[in-house]
């Protein structure tokens, strides 16, 4: 980031002190993806404060609709998709509105998925299988969520992988899978505490309570959250 806002100044200077405009066009397309990539990381940062003290800061989505211009404008796929995702985990987990989450998320994933974004394609069915357990969806929902483990295997977001499981261990149960339950909530655990995931631990143990409770609703989803 550094050395394209540099290269910015470098752009400047040949073309007030030289005369030649010819870099100044590249310059500002360097300094778009800047824009956008902040605009993403910023809007991480609200997201992270909402799961936090669930306070709407009017800035985030601006922020990755911001982005998405950016990247579609320079042809940046891997980027759009990432800001997509975003745009559609807003509308999902911070506004509670389906409806234009899934189009969003489902669009991430297409994008992802062209671009060769693993990270994201596994952000993106992580949160389509929350939008099908959401709905009623359970073996849509299992599907997303293990597609969703098993590239975050590959990738070594282990973190993540536990996360996903969470879902999976409710999804489990409501399924009548209760072995498969169980031995989700262990492996989720030990995954969770060797990444020290600790709000991640928390979560699967309120999940193994819940499904060990006697007269326990397991078609109750779990709590919406970061991916």
């Amino acid at each position: 980031m550094e050395g394209r806002i540099e290269k910015a100044k470098l752009s400047y200077e040949h073309a007030v002190f030289v005369g030649d405009v010819g870099e100044l066009a590249a310059a500002e397309r360097e300094l778009d993806k800047v824009e956008a990539d902040l605009a993403v990381a910023r809007g991480r940062i609200l997201h992270a404060r909402f799961l936090d003290d669930r306070r709407e800061d009017p800035r985030e989505l601006a922020l990755f609709e911001r982005a998405t211009h950016l990247y579609r404008t320079l042809g940046d796929a891997a980027g759009e998709a990432d800001s997509v995702f975003w745009e559609g985990c807003f509308h999902q987990v911070v506004r509670s509105d389906p409806d234009r989450a899934i189009p969003l998320l489902e669009q991430s994933y297409d994008l992802a998925t062209a671009a060769g974004a693993r990270y994201t394609q596994s952000e993106a069915l992580r949160h389509l299988g929350i939008a099908d357990h959401a709905a009623g969806r359970l073996d849509a929902a299992r599907e997303h969520l293990e597609a969703s483990v098993r590239l975050r295997r590959e990738i070594g977001l282990l973190a993540g992988v536990a996360a996903d499981q969470v879902g999976l261990i409710y999804i489990a149960a409501a399924q009548g899978r209760q072995d498969d339950a169980v031995a989700l909530a262990a492996e989720a655990y030990a995954t969770a505490e060797e990444c020290g995931a600790r709000r991640i631990m928390r979560q699967v143990a309120e999940a193994r309570m819940q499904i060990m409770a006697p007269d326990t609703d397991h078609g109750e989803t779990y709590k919406q959250g970061a991916p």
